[in-house]
């Protein structure tokens, strides 16, 4: 039987009815980015980036959000970039699970040596399931709602924009912009959920303090209808082109510390722990996050892990 999944469960159902359904929140979106954009480009060629996520929003708190995400791509000429991206986000422990399985293709125009700008498509499908076996309301409440088990599929685009120039880089895109009703009305019963355009804005930059230490500020906003405007602002210091460290603060939402290494030259490993500054810190320990990225050098060429946009 699973466990009795009151305080965070209940808090999102009652968010999904008054506000828009929110898409995963990720701190450390800097390297989590051809997620969120289609138009992301490396301009690496030869070389296939890959990735993967993992965050588990809330800790501690029953039946708190866990999401992951894999990403793969690859410049297939000077102008063409693909790829494919995977998002999991379960809440509950099992009860509420959507999954989105997207094909990214970019296209680059260069402006001039040291700028270019990309235009993103991404094409693919959500899927949406409920398990409400074994899901225990209070003895108070008995919701209708809950009886019946959901397995839901539904196709989705997005579109991107990102500008790259030497040490700068920003970004817009709507990942999702078909808006599938994925609960509805049905034998009386109301039940409200939907996918909401989605607007992300991020920014980055890089300073040369001097050859061993470079300091790294960025942004992303999120825009949804019926949602608050979500804001983080980071700034990330790296060592030695090796080590790297910073703070983000998520507006009226929590404050960050992340910390990542690259091992090897192709493979960088992260973390970071959100603390919590709404009451939902009462109920949970924070939030943890952990990313894994890795280059994989096809044909030899080795420009270095430093020229991707990945590094500002």
């Amino acid at each position: 039987m699973k466990k009795i999944v009151y305080i965070t469960f209940m808090l999102l159902l009652v968010q999904m009815g008054i506000q828009a359904q929110q898409d995963p929140q990720y701190t450390q979106y800097m390297y989590n980015m051809s997620v969120i954009n289609p138009a992301y480009t490396t301009n690496e060629p030869g070389k296939l980036n890959l990735g993967a996520l993992y965050r588990s929003q809330w800790a501690t708190a029953v039946g708190a959000p866990k999401t992951m995400t894999f990403f793969a791509h690859a410049p297939l000429s000077e102008k063409v970039e693909m790829g494919l991206s995977f998002i999991t986000d379960d809440i509950g422990d099992g009860v509420l699970k959507e999954n989105n399985i997207y094909a990214d293709f970019a296209y680059i125009l260069k402006l001039d040596d040291q700028s270019n700008i990309a235009l993103g498509l991404k094409g693919g499908i959500t899927t949406f399931e409920t398990d409400f076996n074994g899901f225990m309301l209070p003895e108070f409440q008995d919701d209708a709602a809950f009886n019946e088990n959901m397995n839901n599929t539904f196709p989705n685009v997005g579109i991107g924009a990102f500008y790259h120039r030497g040490n700068f880089y920003t970004g817009i895109s709507i990942p999702n912009l078909l808006t599938s009703k994925h609960l509805e009305n049905k034998d009386g019963i109301n039940r409200i959920g939907s996918e909401e355009l989605h607007l992300f804005i991020t920014s980055g930059y890089v300073h040369e303090l001097n050859p061993d230490i470079k300091i790294k500020p960025s942004i992303m906003a999120k825009m949804v209808q019926g949602a608050p405007l979500t804001m983080d602002f980071s700034m990330n210091v790296l060592f030695l082109n090796r080590f790297e460290g910073g703070l983000s603060y998520r507006l009226e939402d929590s404050v960050s510390a992340m910390f990542n290494i690259s091992v090897l030259p192709s493979l960088r490993i992260g973390y970071a722990y959100d603390y919590t500054l709404s009451n939902l810190s009462e109920y949970s320990s924070g939030s943890h996050e952990i990313f894994v990225l890795f280059d994989l050098d096809l044909w030899g060429l080795g420009k270095g892990y430093d020229k991707s946009p990945r590094f500002y």
